[in-house]
């Protein structure tokens, strides 16, 4: 008997150290990505405009196009998470397999631009896969790497994989999650430009300008350095979530327009912060809005 329950100790730890060994960082620095060209097992996923990918990135790199297949349009919503299928025949196309590592590149120029990245690995965590990083400070770090830097021809063409989407509901949010929330106080957090917040612009998406009724703003320019590429170290992100009236933990839905600013937003309180009750409001304004009966609040109108 005693024999037998070391076995089961060592199956158990060595289970253990096998998980360990598949855990990866929510963000890369440049020089790990010097430091894992050519590894097997890892992906580089360049998300960068084409013409910017064909000028040069990282040795091996494959492009795609944030604007193809990664967003779809539903009942009049644009930007919505795609399908099961339409999700494992976009990402097996790239030939990922579901035993990668994918670490996404972004060009590192704004907020916004790193939105790509955050929305792009919250589709893949959403899909079940959790091997997946964002290259901190874009291609603009990498580059700024100098010599060091390996700049490869942007012509890789990638062999087909299968990939199997397993989706993670506790990720998303929905317009009844929405509800809910507004109901029993949980915080809904807004991640557009204060202007849109306020309901002084529209985004252009929404049918309407003005917020969902008890959110928080916080710009998703303020997650980043000066608005960057290089995100904000878990301690000044709590420090700016306290000083907006927000806790760091708990359940929390972020938004914007279409679930693109609210991304960068998802990623800093999942991912940075660690809260893991942290979702994202897919469908955002452009869905609420959609709907007539669902209350919308203009703090300032102009008209």
């Amino acid at each position: 008997m005693n024999v037998f329950r070391g076995f089961l100790f060592v199956i158990v730890l060595f289970s253990g150290f096998s998980k360990a060994a598949f855990a990866v960082e929510a963000l890369v620095t440049p020089e790990w990505i010097l430091a894992s060209i050519g590894k097997p097992g890892i992906v580089f996923l360049d998300v960068r405009h084409p013409g910017a990918f064909a000028r040069g990135t990282v040795p091996g790199a494959v492009n795609t196009n944030y604007g193809r297949g990664w967003r779809v349009k539903r009942k009049g919503v644009p930007g919505l998470l795609p399908t099961k299928k339409q999700l494992e025949k976009l990402i097996g196309g790239l030939g990922i397999s579901n035993s990668d590592h994918v670490v996404i590149l972004p060009g590192g120029y704004n907020a916004s631009e790193m939105g790509v990245a955050t929305r792009i690995y919250w589709t893949f965590k959403v899909s079940g896969h959790t091997q997946v990083s964002i290259l901190d400070g874009g291609m603009e770090g990498y580059f700024a790497l100098n010599k060091k830097a390996v700049v490869g021809a942007g012509n890789t063409t990638p062999g087909r994989a299968s990939f199997t989407v397993t989706l993670k509901p506790e990720l998303l949010a929905t317009e009844d999650d929405v509800r809910k929330a507004q109901s029993s106080g949980q915080p809904l957090i807004d991640y557009r430009p204060s202007g849109q917040f306020l309901g002084i612009n529209n985004g252009g998406a929404p049918k309407r300008p003005g917020t969902l009724k008890t959110a928080v703003n916080i710009p998703a320019q303020w997650l980043t350095v000066d608005d960057g590429g290089s995100f904000r170290k878990p301690g000044a992100l709590a420090k700016l979530y306290e000083a907006m009236g927000v806790k760091s933990s708990g359940p929390v839905i972020n938004f914007c327009n279409i679930g693109h600013w609210a991304s960068v937003g998802w990623f800093v309180t999942h991912e940075l912060m660690g809260n893991a009750q942290a979702r994202l409001y897919d469908g955002s304004m452009a869905e609420w809005t959609n709907d007539p009966k669902n209350p919308v609040e203009r703090k300032v109108s102009l008209d």
